[in-house]
């Protein structure tokens, strides 16, 4: 019998703005940004009840941090919001200069990230966000997995002083983590506890994780599951303590396979703990238009894709 079945489904955009309206309430130098889509970041309720602290600043990205800069230099607790592709790519150098360069308390908050983007395509899907965004000195970056675990952070990532690049994502998703534990930024969460495999998953691909638990279970392999929903910095404590008692380790992420979380695993194997490492990611190519399952699919990143890689990552153990 299965262990993870959904039973409700909701898109974490929504807990963004959830937690951006939280926050609006209860913290007044929180101010809010957008580049022309507030709707798709859902942070119409912010805007209708804090008019006085939300900048509508059009399709102009780098204007956008830029301005966020400067009000995090006034103490204001700016959160900027767009696509992850325009969050990251297309604005990168402002970032770099205006926000990390000089450690500025700026959330940069980015929908609409990976394949699961869908219909708008490749032009849109970006999937090298996180390596983007984790090579900048002083960044956080964040990538969480459904509603609950985007409001938590999102409340928490105001407490931080410091710029965060908060991930996450248009569909919706199963919603299945506790909405009462809160967040801690570095701190990773194991789902279950085994001794065959360590499956780290980030994102929309930790329920895809926790799917393959179920699959692994049925076949009498024990696959310990970790949310790493902080891929900077990593809880490389946590991640070495598992593999230590698997001996390999399979990643899955909603990213291209080079610069991503499978990246920044397989480095710290590499120089701390030598062990066998599967990547469950997208292999160097640009996405493309399609329905959000039909894509993870056909891009070799849904379940049963963590599954093989689970069953490989122990033959190589034992090889």
């Amino acid at each position: 019998m299965k262990k993870y079945i959904a039973v409700d489904e909701k898109d974490t955009r929504s807990g963004f703005g959830a937690g951006l309206f939280e926050l609006g309430q209860t913290n007044q130098q929180v101010v809010a940004l957008c580049a022309d889509l507030i709707g798709s970041l859902k942070m119409d309720a912010f805007v209708k009840e804090f008019p006085d602290r939300f900048i509508q600043v059009g399709i102009a990205e780098a204007n956008m941090i830029g301005l966020a800069a400067g009000l995090a230099i006034g103490g204001k607790i700016p959160f900027t919001g767009t696509f992850a592709n325009f969050s990251t790519g297309r604005v990168y150098d402002q970032i770099r200069q205006a926000v990390a360069y000089s450690n500025k308390n700026v959330k940069i908050c980015a929908s609409h990230a990976g394949l699961t983007l869908g219909e708008d395509g490749a032009t849109h899907q970006i999937m090298e966000d996180l390596g983007l965004m984790k090579m900048l000195p002083n960044m956080t970056v964040i990538n969480t997995a459904d509603y609950n675990q985007t409001r938590l952070a999102t409340l928490e990532i105001a407490k931080y002083n410091g710029p965060v690049y908060l991930r996450f994502g248009r569909p919706v998703v199963p919603n299945f983590t506790n909405p009462n534990s809160g967040f801690e930024i570095g701190k990773a969460v194991t789902y279950e506890e085994g001794t065959d495999v360590t499956i780290i998953a980030t994102g929309h691909m930790l329920w895809k994780a926790l799917e393959a638990w179920d699959i692994l279970h049925e076949k009498n392999i024990h696959a310990e599951i970790i949310n790493l929903h902080t891929i900077k910095p990593l809880d490389e404590k946590a991640v070495l303590s598992s593999v230590l008692k698997t001996g390999c380790v399979v990643t899955a992420e909603e990213h291209l396979r080079n610069g991503g979380l499978g990246d920044s695993i397989a480095q710290l194997l590499a120089l701390r703990n030598p062990a066998p490492v599967e990547m469950v990611a997208v292999d160097d190519k640009f996405g493309e238009s399609g329905k959000p399952e039909e894509l993870l699919v056909k891009y070799h990143i849904d379940t049963p894709d963590i599954v093989e890689a689970a069953i490989r990552a122990i033959s190589r153990k034992k090889g």
